[in-house]
């Protein structure tokens, strides 16, 4: 039973030697030890502020770029508007521009066929007139042609101015 039972004196020399390391260890070890673990305590500490900070700092930028991107939607819907109006407009210009040449080119159109039409008049006013003068001066020959007939062709014109 002896090997169960430790011995006073191992006891006591066991302590002793505890104490001593103890006793070392707090006076080197541990002090630096303790500095180790304040220094990385403080490092973890800061490193998640930084994190916390990030995090709010990612919101800040995510909000921003957000209301960026509603600002820029919103100048794209108006400038397409502003686009639709002026292209309408314009439509509607060379709608108008076109009526109003289609017209000047109708009413010039109708102005050359009446001028053409009068000349066409004129034309066979004049055709019909010289026709109407060679059968006449052919007529006239015809029914002229002895002296008695001329006479009485004379007084008879005669008499129709003097009426008139």
């Amino acid at each position: 039973m002896d090997i169960v039972q430790p011995g006073i004196g191992l006891i006591l020399w066991t302590t002793v030697s505890f104490l001593i390391l103890v006793f070392l260890l707090t006076k080197f070890a541990w002090k630096p030890i303790l500095n180790s673990v304040k220094e990385r305590e403080a490092s973890i500490e800061n490193a998640l502020k930084s994190a916390q900070h990030a995090r709010e700092e990612l919101k800040s930028i995510q909000n921003e770029n957000e209301q960026i991107l509603k600002e820029a939607r919103a100048e794209r819907d108006r400038i397409l508007k502003e686009a639709r109006e002026i292209r309408d407009k314009m439509v509607n210009d060379s709608k108008e521009t076109a009526g109003k040449e289609a017209e000047k080119l109708i009413n010039a159109a109708k102005e050359q066929i009446e001028n053409e039409k009068n000349a066409a008049i004129a034309e066979l006013k004049h055709q019909v007139a010289e026709l109407s003068v060679d059968m006449a001066e052919k007529i006239l020959r015809r029914e002229l042609a002895d002296a008695s007939s001329q006479k009485d062709f004379v007084n008879d014109l005669l008499q129709e101015v003097k009426l008139n």
